[in-house]
């Protein structure tokens, strides 16, 4: 992103720092981002910077909201009239691979602020992403249930704690092999294997 920022409005200036993290983080480990890095990529000082944000880790909550609004909004999109609780299940995974496809730094700092010892206010905004997250599911898989598509016996906090470690385990694989388009190659069959074990028999 070779954008700068030097003539741009006050929000507009916040919102290309939040997607010059996110790049900076697809190229390189996030903890190594210095606030020298993100201001020579848009092109201003770091005093230009910090006008804006008042610390480094306001950036960092700036890009966890930023995350979690466009990550929501995506697979609540995904699944808005989709009728069939299993299809609209299939739909806001395939939404998420896509998310994590086209911003291949946000899984690397999700995962990196989960591991910080300390409590931080973008720790915690990643940590209520993941609870809203959680409720989503929770509705699709109830409903499913109710509408007997899903075994009724199933276990739902399992069945969404599984949902959400199937993505990760793409996201892993993908990172280790270095290519994170191969996560939208691999997602359909990996997501059919759950759709057979969370079906109903009937």
């Amino acid at each position: 992103m070779n954008i700068h920022g030097k003539h741009l409005p006050a929000e507009e200036r916040r919102a290309v720092t939040v997607e010059t993290v996110v790049e900076l983080a697809a190229e390189q480990n996030p903890g190594d981002i210095t606030t020298t890095a993100i201001a020579k990529r848009m092109g201003l000082t770091q005093g230009a910077l910090f006008r804006h944000f008042a610390s480094k880790d306001a950036i960092l909550l700036a890009v966890m909201e930023w995350v979690a609004e466009r990550l929501l909004a995506r697979v609540d999109k995904a699944v808005q009239g989709v009728s069939s609780p299993i299809a609209a299940l299939e739909a806001m995974f395939m939404a998420h691979v896509t998310f994590v496809a086209e911003h291949p730094g946000v899984p690397r700092m999700l995962f990196g602020e989960l591991q910080r010892a300390e409590d931080t206010p973008a720790k915690r905004m990643v940590q209520m992403l993941i609870r809203r997250y959680g409720k989503r599911l929770h509705r699709l898989i109830e409903k499913g249930k109710a509408v007997a598509e899903l075994d009724d016996q199933l276990d739902t906090e399992a069945s969404a704690t599984l949902f959400i470690g199937m993505i990760q385990g793409l996201i892993i694989q993908s990172l280790l092999a270095g290519n994170v388009g191969r996560i939208c190659h691999d997602a359909p069959r990996v997501f059919a294997i759950y759709r057979h074990g969370i079906r109903s028999r009937q």
